[in-house]
């Protein structure tokens, strides 16, 4: 393990750490956008995967608190017409609204990633058929595709499935964006060496290539998250996601089929508005912030301007 340690803390290494420690911290000074992102995220993140362990009761469970309550001390952000406390219940919301967006985000651009790399490496009649296939997911309207088939699943739908389903109708743009990038890497320099060294077309790809489309991957793994979780709100709302669970876009069904807003309940509806708001605004934040950290041209700019 010693040796192990110090062959990590070479000269070069604690170099090209110094230059990154460099580099983050002059982004950090020029981008305030990425830092409040990062920071709403984070809090998001707390507030869904650490406080719910601390839930005095489970708030899916309907009758647990007094009905149609205001906010107050006891309950900061009020009580549905269900009996539910509205913070401990959000808490559980943002979580699971969080996973299916995970979930439908990495399985979308997983496809996407390996169809786009082989596609763009292969040519010839590959290309075309794989790019046909994706154009054909990216031109069908994704939400009437979506709620034709919640409908059909709906008995059986759950956060894992509602998630399997958004990545299998959102792949088809990644493999156009991902195509693109290696048909330019194709043409460089490395290609042909790694080609005459021997190395084989998988090793190709996933050893010279995918490094090379990281920086994008990263921002897009981060902004998917954002419209898998706007799906599952849209399917919500009508009555299509899976209901049974807590997730924004289920506070906001029941909300409105008990007419909160009508009624004067306006905390109800309010409450996963405004974190859906909130939760937007801080991955698109972040999404942009990451694809520009990591953009190797604009590293070079940031670091001759720090310097």
């Amino acid at each position: 393990m010693f040796m192990r340690l110090k062959s990590l803390l070479k000269r070069e290494d604690v170099k090209d750490l110094r230059t990154e420690v460099l580099l983050l911290k002059i982004f950090l000074k020029a981008n305030k956008g990425f830092s409040v992102g990062l920071m709403i995220l984070t809090i998001f993140i707390f507030f869904g995967f650490v406080l719910p362990v601390f839930s005095p009761y489970d708030p899916r469970n309907w009758g647990m608190v007094p009905p149609d309550k205001p906010p107050s001390l006891s309950h900061p952000l009020g009580t549905t017409t269900t009996g539910q406390d509205l913070f401990w219940l959000a808490t559980y919301a943002i979580r699971n609204s969080m996973i299916i967006g995970v979930i439908g985000s990495a399985g979308g651009l997983a496809i996407g990633i390996i169809l786009g790399l082989i596609a763009g490496y292969k040519g010839g009649i590959t290309d075309r058929l794989i790019v046909l296939f994706a154009d054909t997911f990216i031109v069908i309207p994704v939400l009437p595709l979506l709620i034709l088939i919640g409908s059909l699943v709906k008995a059986q739908l759950n956060m894992p499935l509602l998630g399997l389903i958004i990545a299998l109708i959102t792949w088809g743009m990644p493999v156009r964006n991902i195509r693109s990038m290696v048909l330019s890497l194709r043409e460089r320099e490395f290609t042909y060496t790694a080609l005459f060294s021997g190395s084989s077309t998988m090793r190709l790809i996933y050893a010279e290539y995918l490094p090379h489309v990281a920086y994008w991957i990263l921002a897009s793994f981060i902004h998917r998250v954002l419209i898998a979780i706007g799906l599952e709100v849209t399917l919500a709302i009508f009555g299509l996601s899976t209901l049974r669970e807590a997730t924004l876009g289920s506070m906001i069904y029941w909300a409105m089929q008990y007419q909160a807003i009508l009624r004067g309940i306006w905390w109800w509806i309010a409450t996963p508005v405004f974190i859906i708001i909130l939760l937007f605004i801080s991955l698109y934040l972040v999404s942009i912030g990451i694809a520009e950290y990591l953009n190797p041209r604009v590293r070079i700019q940031r670091l001759q301007a720090g310097r």
